[in-house]
């Protein structure tokens, strides 16, 4: 059972709630685009699972109109894609396998453009993920519940649902940007996720029976010893593996591989200081504990009337704000490895700060439902 919660828009956090929703709208550009980090040069674009998951913030704050605003930037983006995808379509339903760069992208430029390399020293790094396009198809589908219309590009959905439908079953990046020799449960969970969605928006039965194949495929090959693993030759626990049930709904709260799964992220994840990691191993600016995951682990905890892990949870998010209130991607206070610090942060600069998805998920920790 779920306890009663302050809603976000009152001072009781400090203001983080609403602070969150401002950095929130100032990273919104012009376009309905979300900027992932304005102040990180490397991540100056638009990635389509973080300005999902800000848009679902939005949504759950009442600010629809700017959640409307990234989807329109979505389709608009995608619709001018549509040549390259439908070449993908088909040289993948021929049985031709094309090479990870010929990919639709994971992100674009603010005005919905593909990422031109070498402008920023260093910048460059694998853009074949396919979670983003589930999650968006899923947020999409969610967002028009909410609504109560159904204004939303069917051509787009219906290409979107194709290009998944094709590139499933092939190796992508997982959705850190960092394992591209297999394939990803969260990932996996996303195209499922996404094509059920497809399917509900454009009434195609074809779409949801597939996305049921999708999703027996995560249960039959993603599972180890009774709780969801990273990956299908990495037995390992990843925090991303929490959308599976949430937002996504693909198993309930208390199916027991998942109550396993979050167990695990619980005992194996959680960092020196208190917030959660992504995955044993992590390197990335030394793999410190992330704000957003924290607040993913919060959000179950809520839902769940863990009320004082979830309360821990959300003053350790607090307790990361800078002074002005903004989020960080990650701490690195209690990192896993502490000489991988300054050669990330020689290579980029200091850690992203603000990161919009980190504020997005704290907003979600405190406001938003299940499913």
């Amino acid at each position: 059972m779920a306890f009663p919660l302050e809603t976000p828009l009152t001072t009781a956090d400090g203001g983080l709630g609403l602070k969150s929703i401002e950095v929130i709208l100032a990273g919104q550009a012009p376009s309905g685009a979300y900027v992932a980090s304005p102040n990180f040069p490397t991540y100056n674009f638009s990635w389509l699972r973080d300005g999902a998951y800000c848009a679902m913030a939005m949504d759950s704050v009442g600010n629809s109109d700017s959640a409307t605003r990234f989807h329109r930037w979505a389709e608009r983006t995608l619709l001018e894609q549509k040549d390259a995808a439908e070449s993908l379509i088909l040289r993948l339903n021929n049985g031709e396998l094309p090479h990870m760069d010929e990919m639709l992208p994971t992100r674009y430029t603010l005005d919905g453009a593909l990422e031109k390399f070498g402008e920023l020293e260093n910048s460059a790094w694998p853009n074949y993920q396919l979670d983003g396009y589930g999650l968006w198809l899923a947020e999409l589908r969610r967002h028009h519940e909410k609504l109560g219309n159904t204004d939303f590009n069917a051509e787009v959905v219906d290409l979107v649902a194709r290009y998944l439908s094709a590139t499933w079953k092939t190796n992508c990046f997982d959705c850190w940007e960092e394992f591209g020799d297999g394939q990803h449960a969260s990932t996996v969970a996303a195209i499922s996720a996404g094509l059920n969605s497809a399917g509900i928006l454009l009434g195609e039965e074809k779409y949801i029976q597939e996305a049921n194949d999708v999703l027996d495929s995560l249960l039959a090959n993603f599972v180890r010893d009774g709780r969801f693993c990273k990956g299908f030759s990495d037995d390992r626990v990843d925090s991303s593996l929490l959308w599976i049930a949430l937002p996504l709904g693909l198993v309930e709260l208390d199916n027991p591989i998942f109550v396993k799964t979050v167990e695990a992220i619980r005992t194996d994840l959680r960092g020196q200081t208190g917030g959660i990691h992504r995955y044993l191993g992590d390197t990335y600016f030394g793999g410190g504990e992330w704000i957003l995951l924290t607040s993913w682990l919060g959000w179950y905890d809520r839902l769940t009337g863990n009320e004082a892990d979830f309360e821990s949870a959300q003053q350790w998010i607090v307790d990361q704000a800078t002074e002005t209130l903004e989020l960080p991607e990650q701490s690195i206070q209690g990192t896993q490895d502490p000489e991988m610090v300054a050669p990330w942060v020689k290579r980029w600069g200091p850690v992203a700060t603000p990161l919009l998805w980190s504020h997005a998920m704290y907003l979600l920790m405190l406001n938003e439902g299940a499913n």
